[in-house]
């Protein structure tokens, strides 16, 4: 079967009648896009829109999502939620819950750093987005490159440097909830070094934050864990630095033109934004807005 289908051919493949797949199509319930005059249907499109359960009245598809970026935490984008005077709210659980609000229609966008175990980064975003069910009609923004790193306090004590010296040192070392970007990056880090979690010795109960690792490190609970170098440099300690990834905003397609997100959109391209981020360090900040998917 193609990979593109006709109407015909998505009627069948769906098992509806042409008439209720012209009604799907005018009510925008369904991934198709129009080419030279005839509608066309990705077939992939249409197998995670039907998984995902997408098939439902128009009135309750139309429904607007709440004003809330969920997702990961991130001091700048924290910061210009606020500057921007969008009107979103912030609601960082990590990286995959986000996703899972968004198909939920929960949040109206949910910020991202994902890795995988097979090192893939720069494309991670992007491939998870595009494999998501309920996410057929999602649009992917950058927002920054940020430098993920291991937060020590001020001269690093247990001179530690990477997963292996963490684990021989026995250091106390930070974990951050399941699906959280920082707990993705860490699991693929210690998958390259052929450590297993168990040689950590992890602190618990799992940080929410970034910030909330630097304030550990701070008071003596912890000896290290991963964050951003802005926030290290926010809390004074130092920062041994691991990798550059990706932190990318996602939404609908239709809620990308929503007044709140066009807001914060165009305070990101001001001088201001980027001025901010230079002073926080570890952004690169060059592709902010820029869309990096249409699904």
């Amino acid at each position: 079967m193609p990979e593109l289908l006709t109407t015909d051919e998505a009627a069948d493949y769906l098992r509806l009648s042409e008439r209720k797949l012209y009604e799907l199509v005018a009510n925008r319930e369904v991934p198709c896009s129009k080419v030279t005059g005839r509608w066309l249907f990705p077939r992939n499109a249409l197998d995670r829109w039907v998984s995902a359960g997408l098939i439902a009245p128009a009135a309750l598809a139309q429904v607007a999502a709440p004003p809330i970026v969920g997702g990961s935490h991130d001091p700048l984008l924290e910061w210009g939620l606020r500057e921007s005077h969008c009107g979103l709210a912030n609601l960082p659980e990590g990286s995959e819950e986000g996703l899972r609000r968004l198909t939920r229609g929960e949040v109206m966008v949910a910020a991202i750093h994902l890795h995988r175990l097979d090192g893939d980064d720069e494309a991670a975003n992007l491939d998870v987005v595009t494999d998501t069910p309920g996410l057929h009609d999602a649009v992917v923004l950058g927002f920054a490159r940020r430098e993920q790193g291991i937060l020590v306090a001020p001269g690093n004590p247990l001179a530690l440097s990477d997963m292996a010296s963490i684990a021989a040192s026995r250091g106390r070392m930070a974990q951050r909830p399941a699906g959280a970007g920082a707990q993705l990056l860490l699991l693929a880090l210690l998958a390259r070094a052929g450590i297993a979690l168990d040689d950590l010795k992890l602190a618990k109960p799992a940080f929410p934050t970034g910030p909330d690792i630097a304030q550990a490190i701070r008071a003596g609970r912890i000896d290290c864990g991963i964050a951003t170098r802005s926030v290290a440099k926010a809390a004074g300690l130092d920062f041994l630095p691991l990798t550059w990834e990706r932190f990318d905003l996602v939404m609908r397609q239709r809620d990308y033109f929503m007044k709140g997100p066009q807001a914060l959109f165009d305070f990101m391209r001001q001088g201001g934004f980027r001025e901010r981020a230079s002073e926080l360090g570890g952004y690169d900040v060059s592709e902010a807005g820029a869309v990096r998917l249409v699904n």
